[in-house]
């Protein structure tokens, strides 16, 4: 761990064009559970699973139980940025990081002071009316009963990409464009398993691409440099 962390700090004060892209993993260590891990969402017991109730359809046709699910699990309170949210916002105020690319919808990469974010995923602080368009923050959504209903009587939609749903393509072009002219990419926090979102770091064409995540990952081969240990604890320590 040495060692690789020595190298990736040499990488991050040569770097002129970061970009980091980042899952789960990254918002755990604010408190804000994961998908996959062992106690994550997903190992958890309800009356459909999880990629169910998050899909489109289940949407559409039981809106009451997705903002059940929704409510519980997707909108957490009093979560925190931490070291490596801290770290890419002094990273962009420097001019060394070009941009987060992130597969999470906490909003904490803003929240620390980053502002070229690409939310693949989406964002739970924005609603939007399905009817007229108006946005509503997330306490809105919180503290309605059953289904959220805008002023107009169309029903409220997180902004967030559920499953059966495409990603949004400006979103995708900015984060395709941005990983394409890095000349380091970090990666971290994610088990790059979900698609189309893990298919964007092929779009890198430098040499330095690092892997920082707990566990191997589908694309450990194409790294250049890898660390196992906790994304805060790493990145706290970088300059």
């Amino acid at each position: 761990m040495n060692e690789n962390l020595e190298t990736l700090k040499s990488w991050v004060r040569e770097a002129h064009r970061i970009v980091f892209f980042g899952g789960a993993g990254v918002s755990t260590e604010s408190g804000i559970p994961d998908f996959r891990s062992v106690d994550g969402l997903y190992n958890q017991k309800y009356d459909y699973p999880p990629e169910t109730i998050l899909s489109h359809s289940f949407f559409v046709r039981y809106p009451e139980e997705f903002y059940r699910f929704y409510r519980d699990k997707m909108l957490i309170s009093g979560a925190k940025p931490n070291p490596a949210h801290v770290k890419l916002a002094q990273w962009e105020s420097e001019g060394k990081l070009l941009a987060v690319v992130t597969q999470n919808i906490d909003g904490l990469h803003q929240a620390a002071g980053s502002k070229k974010v690409f939310e693949l995923h989406g964002s739970t602080l924005r609603n939007y009316c399905q009817r007229c368009g108006k946005f509503y923050n997330a306490d809105y959504v919180k503290q309605s009963a059953g289904v959220p209903k805008c002023s107009c009587g169309g029903t409220i939609k997180p902004d967030v990409v559920l499953y059966e749903e495409s990603l949004d393509y400006d979103c995708i072009t900015g984060a395709v464009s941005a990983i394409s002219r890095a000349d380091v990419l970090i990666i971290g926090g994610t088990s790059l398993s979900v698609y189309p979102a893990a298919g964007l770091i092929d779009e890198y064409r430098g040499h330095r691409l690092v892997l920082v995540n707990k566990t191997p990952t589908p694309k450990d081969s194409r790294a250049d440099l890898i660390l196992r240990d906790p994304i805060g604890q790493v990145f706290s320590q970088l300059p």
